[in-house]
């Protein structure tokens, strides 16, 4: 993240809106997004307390078509999705041949209505902003003896994150009740505001609320009426600071830390996103399971005493001895101390354990993940 403002960055259907309310504006993963508008602290806690809304048109959305569609993202994504009915998600993971992440992503069953992932997609796939030409290259590259197509939606569209314990209620009242109707990891088309949009119900924050997938010039009138409704109950609009808070709370891995191409899904303690079915021909299947039988290393969470903060990169020691690294670390604003995760040694899991911070080691405490659950 760059406080320099590339001039070939690209913007969201949203840019200019949040550069002319307050937005401090950063280069993420090559596009131009805010990073706070007032406090990172404060977002947090609106998040956490009311709503949050976040701009989250950076991520890439994939929409892939044709008859082999389903056996084709099977064959690329960790979690089975062969059986996935329309309106249904599945967290997974595209890995390459070594068992590497190459991303983790959402999969959406029958993604409708026209306008949102096009007229015929079967099945939608949305990857990280930074991954997402290396994915469609990667679809692409896999397409070999399938009768698919993958069509990048990005830029056709735009999306929403409207998350919080009173962001459901924002949502209904807009929607003609259509959010709380929806379960977990489930979507539906619907109305919104005058609008045809798709919503989802999922999130990056560890609280409940939806993503609204949309046309890409709908975008700006439902980001303002969402403003605008949200205000006289504490929702605020969030930046990408605030975002890294809520999900590291969450124990949510962000790619490029807790996740890359070095990295396995059983290493990253997400084997609950792996199909390892004897059936399934899934690309670094092989590898996976070896992994699953022995990983090299496990994530744990870690929580510090003061106020010093381990950022990526910290040694983990025990017994004076390097048996592991941090891979995201920031003061949490909700539970008021530092909190890390990384990723050890398995040997080293219940052992004490310290953090080299710039050569002094500071006793840290091994903490259940996640560090925050919202208590509904």
């Amino acid at each position: 993240m760059s406080s320099a403002n590339s001039p070939t960055a690209r913007t969201t259907p949203l840019t200019d809106w949040h550069a002319a309310h307050g937005g401090r504006m950063v280069d993420f993963s090559g596009w131009r997004m805010p990073v706070q508008y007032t406090s990172i602290r404060d977002e947090h806690q609106a998040t956490r307390t009311a709503i949050g809304l976040f701009d989250i048109s950076h991520m890439g959305r994939l929409a892939v078509t044709g008859p082999d569609a389903a056996a084709f993202v099977d064959r690329l994504v960790t979690r089975r999705v062969t059986d996935l009915a329309p309106g249904r998600i599945r967290y997974g993971l595209v890995c390459n041949e070594a068992g590497g992440v190459l991303d983790d992503v959402l999969v959406y069953g029958a993604p409708q209505p026209a306008g949102v992932w096009g007229d015929h997609a079967a099945l939608g796939v949305v990857v990280n902003a930074g991954n997402r030409d290396k994915l469609v290259a990667w679809f692409n590259d896999q397409r070999h003896g399938f009768d698919v197509q993958v069509d990048d939606r990005t830029l056709a569209t735009a999306m929403i994150a409207v998350q919080g314990p009173h962001a459901i209620a924002l949502i209904d009242a807009l929607s003609d009740g259509a959010a709380s109707k929806l379960k977990n990891y489930c979507g539906a088309a619907a109305q919104f505001d005058g609008h045809a949009v798709y919503l989802s119900r999922t999130g990056y924050t560890g609280e409940d609320g939806v993503e609204i997938l949309c046309p890409a010039d709908a975008a700006l009138a439902i980001w303002v009426r969402l403003v605008a409704d949200a205000a006289p109950h504490g929702g605020v609009p969030v930046g990408l600071g605030a975002r890294d808070t809520l999900r590291l709370e969450a124990a949510m891995p962000l790619y490029g830390h807790e996740l890359d191409q070095h990295i396995n899904p059983f290493e990253a303690g997400l084997g609950f996103g792996v199909t390892l079915a004897p059936e399934r021909e899934l690309v670094g299947k092989e590898a996976l399971d070896a992994a699953k039988a022995n990983p090299a290393r496990i994530r744990i969470g870690l929580t510090l005493e003061g106020r010093r903060v381990a950022r990526e990169g910290t040694p983990v020691l025990s017994d004076g001895q390097r048996v592991g690294v941090v891979t995201s670390g920031t003061f949490s604003p909700t539970l008021q101390c530092p909190i890390a995760l990384a990723l050890i040694d398995p040997a080293a899991a219940g052992g004490t354990l310290s953090l080299d911070l710039r050569g002094t080691a500071l006793p840290a405490q091994a903490a259940a993940l996640p560090f925050y659950r919202r208590s509904d």
